[in-house]
């Protein structure tokens, strides 16, 4: 029997493809190794586990192998999958769309915290600039029923992207995905009436994106990472077109490069007031935070 006529367990498979990504140097080989697999054959991570035994069928081999050599080739993870775990939803994305991550979990967070605080309104508006894959904006609705989420981007791909995702969510209704530069798209009637403006912007420095990871440099979009100079370039403009469409005592909350977060904040303190940092998964200071005068 020739290797491609021979029958592979989910276990046999799991360790051929652990073992091949770590001897490419993948960081984490057997999460992986998971997630591959599971894309694969449909099942869960735990399943892979739980159904060693179950043999693979020809598609599934096929599928697994051709994701493997794209993991190995340096492709992130969530490209080859296709889908991102954010929050308590799942979003899909493609090569092309930014990748959202798990310290942009607390930028949602944060929102999150203040449109449920006393005194929220029930039918909250909430701008998500720069939306991406649409995952803020779409865990935004999908947590607080009575939030009216329109969200923007400035890339065509990123646009369709999470208007697919907004509708497979069943969140169309309440999630309105706008293609343009920042706030330019937003209806006009929107003007002194958003309760909330958050935005994971591009923040990484000019001269910094070289220093970036080679899966991150090599694939993610460059429009969704470089801040310019300083790594401020659109956070400045997000303060100044804030206070425009803001109504007062309404919060503008963005995640930044932990080098420039307290330069943000202290920028913002000219317009907003309760000015805050507040740390990522690693104890950086990460988001900035604030509310319009």
């Amino acid at each position: 029997m020739s290797a491609a006529d021979r029958v592979w367990t989910v276990k046999q498979a799991f360790d051929w493809t652990r073992g091949y990504l770590a001897d490419k140097a993948d960081e984490h080989p057997r999460q992986s190794a998971e997630w591959l697999l599971s894309a694969a054959t449909g099942l869960s991570r735990v399943e892979v586990y739980a159904y060693h035994d179950r043999p693979l069928t020809p598609d599934e081999r096929v599928s697994l192998r051709e994701a493997v050599k794209r993991r190995a080739a340096g492709e992130p993870l969530q490209y080859v999958t296709g889908e991102v775990a954010f929050r308590h939803i799942v979003v899909r994305v493609v090569p092309g769309v930014f990748i959202p991550r798990p310290e942009t979990e607390i930028l949602a967070e944060e929102c999150l915290t203040f449109l449920r605080s006393p005194g929220a309104p029930e039918k909250a508006v909430v701008v998500d600039a720069c939306t991406g894959s649409g995952a803020v904006a779409c865990s935004i609705a999908q947590e607080v029923s009575g939030a009216s989420v329109h969200a923007t981007e400035l890339s065509p791909l990123a646009a369709r992207t999470a208007r697919a995702n907004a509708e497979r969510l069943g969140l169309a209704e309440r999630v309105t995905i706008l293609e343009g530069d920042l706030l330019a798209p937003l209806p006009p009637d929107l003007l002194g009436h958003v309760d909330c403006l958050v935005s994971n912007p591009p923040y990484i420095p000019s001269a910094d994106l070289p220093d970036l990871p080679a899966e991150v440099l090599g694939f993610e979009p460059h429009l969704a990472l470089d801040g310019g100079a300083d790594g401020l370039d659109v956070a400045r403009r997000l303060m100044d077109e804030g206070r425009r469409w803001l109504k007062p005592g309404g919060m503008l909350a963005m995640e930044l490069d932990e080098g420039c977060v307290q330069s943000a904040v202290k920028l913002m303190e000219a317009w907003y007031e309760g000015t805050r940092t507040v740390r990522d998964l690693a104890g950086r200071d990460r988001i900035a935070t604030g509310f319009l005068r």
